[in-house]
């Protein structure tokens, strides 16, 4: 039996822990903040809860597979896990109006052509199946394997385009050339052709924290994954995930310690042997587990990276300048319409003013954008309300991160929560007359509570563009020290949190040179 220091507690940390633990390790897990669950958070007040952080679970076999595998008791006899149906519903500014059902090809063609003419749905449904070939090609090396050596290969943009002529000599689009690699923003434009067909591709890529006009093509397979895996939602919120992962992991006999700073990790015959604490003392440990962002890790190192050579590393600034996210909590008088969508999209009216303002205009200038994309959150759960006279709403939109813009500054901050009430008015009639209260939540809120530099929010790992959305390997430089979490292979979000844990284990269980589970 080894012991096994984790360095935090997020979705990805506890889900090694978990599975460490049923190895017959014993693991300590250190949380400098006064609960597990990292930024899959929870506010509540009168009555009302709301998820601070992601508010749907896509890939659950992720989390389904995690249970099995740690307990007697499986996802669903865990939390009450349903799906989402329309998946999504989708405002533009030209008033059209379009709830795309879940999991449904047939569903998503039918709607498509209804809401934006005929050709739509094909044109969408010709572009998932080439996504499709991503997915296939990409699944195990980028989610099920830890980071090859040879991490490089990845870079090759696999999105299969159609031919596109190019005057009299032609190309080929999507295998780079003249143009540069193929981008989302591009594949989106060539090949769906209605701009509001376009602006809902690009949604995709936007809620995850990815500029389309970067992206690589190989982004396409983000609506690919939530059209065949479907959008689940947990009773109580993604909260209630966190909780119960907590809850395995105690019941596996992981320890935990809140208001636990680690401050240094020990180094002892060229290993990790453990971590020192704020208050002095010293947690010895035949391997460690951090699931902190690796560029945070240098001051724990004596000043050193984490990263072997010629290893996959953050680029100068990553991680503070990826986006993050503008959130405000609503709590509203009047029941909830039967007929209401779980998540509404309601597009800016500008997409590229948008971009400039989240990601900068060329010249490194961000700021709050006027009018952003906002994400509408209205969740059919009794248990996040007073009573059935009560609803309780979440807007979100992405913004520049805390540094670039100032949310440290509230009379700012609540200017741009008020630009996102009006735009939810379309997707909520008459919403500022059912407000009870709001609550504002920043960047600079998520930066104090999580750690994360500027209050990003990482996005997955995806192929293409020369390796520069790959993430550093769950392996590091030291022997026995690891990498977890969203900021890791294989990259944000609840699913591929829970893949790097599941990485990390078989690493530290299998030994270094395991490729994954067949």
């Amino acid at each position: 039996m080894a012991r096994i220091v984790v360095i935090g507690s997020g979705m990805g940390a506890m889900a090694a822990a978990a599975r460490l633990a049923v190895a017959g390790h014993r693991v300590v897990v250190y949380e400098r903040g006064r609960a597990h669950g990292g930024g899959v958070g929870r506010f509540a007040r009168d009555g009302f809860r709301f998820d601070t952080g992601p508010g749907l679970l896509h890939l659950p076999a992720v989390y389904r597979d995690l249970f099995v595998k740690t307990g007697k008791q499986t996802l669903e006899q865990s939390v009450e896990l349903s799906q989402v149906d329309p998946a999504s519903r989708h405002l533009f500014t030209d008033g059209t109006d379009v709830r795309l059902p879940n999991a449904s090809r047939a569903g998503v063609f039918q709607a498509l052509d209804g809401a934006f003419g005929a050709g739509a749905g094909e044109h969408w449904s010709d572009l998932v199946n080439r996504a499709r070939e991503v997915w296939d090609a990409t699944r195990r090396p980028l989610l099920e394997e830890p980071l090859r050596a040879d991490w490089r290969v990845l870079g090759r943009d696999p999105y299969p385009a159609a031919p596109v002529r190019r005057g009299r000599l032609g190309g080929l689009f999507g295998r780079g050339g003249a143009d540069g690699p193929p981008t989302l923003a591009g594949v989106a434009r060539r090949e769906l052709k209605d701009p509001r067909a376009v602006a809902l591709l690009e949604s995709h890529a936007l809620a995850h924290g990815l500029d389309p006009r970067s992206a690589p093509a190989a982004a396409t397979v983000l609506p690919y994954i939530e059209q065949t895996f479907g959008a689940w939602y947990v009773r109580g919120g993604m909260r209630a995930l966190a909780d119960a992962l907590h809850e395995r992991c105690r019941q596996r006999k992981v320890e935990f310690h809140f208001d636990a700073e680690v401050t240094g990790i020990v180094e002892k015959d060229g290993r990790a042997a453990g971590v020192e604490l704020a208050d002095g003392t010293v947690a010895e440990a035949d391997a460690v587990v951090s699931g902190i962002d690796p560029a945070l890790l240098p001051p724990l190192l004596g000043g050193q990276a984490p990263w072997r050579e010629g290893d996959v590393r953050p680029e100068p600034g990553a991680g503070g300048g990826t986006p993050g996210r503008l959130t405000v909590l609503l709590a509203l008088r009047g029941t909830r319409p039967a007929d209401t969508a779980h998540r509404t999209v309601v597009h800016a009216p500008d997409r590229e003013a948008e971009l400039a303002a989240v990601f900068g205009d060329g010249h490194g200038l961000r700021e709050p954008c006027p009018h952003p994309t906002v994400t509408v959150l209205r969740p059919d759960d009794p248990t996040v309300r007073p009573d059935e006279e009560h609803e309780a709403v979440t807007l979100t939109a992405v913004v520049a991160p805390h540094g670039p813009v100032d949310w440290t500054d509230g009379t700012a901050a609540e200017q741009d929560a008020q630009r996102l009430i009006t735009a939810a008015e379309a997707a909520i009639p008459g919403l500022r007359d059912r407000m009870l209260w709001h609550e504002v939540r920043t960047p600079a809120d998520t930066e104090a509570e999580t750690g994360a530099r500027g209050g990003a929010v990482p996005g997955p790992v995806l192929a293409g563009a020369d390796g520069a959305f790959l993430r550093p390997a769950n392996v590091t430089r030291l022997p026995g020290l690891y990498l977890a979490g969203g900021w890791a292979h294989p990259g944000g979000g609840l699913a591929h949190a829970g893949m790097s844990g599941a990485l990390v284990a078989g690493l530290i269980v299998e030994g270094e040179d395991w490729r994954g589970s067949q």
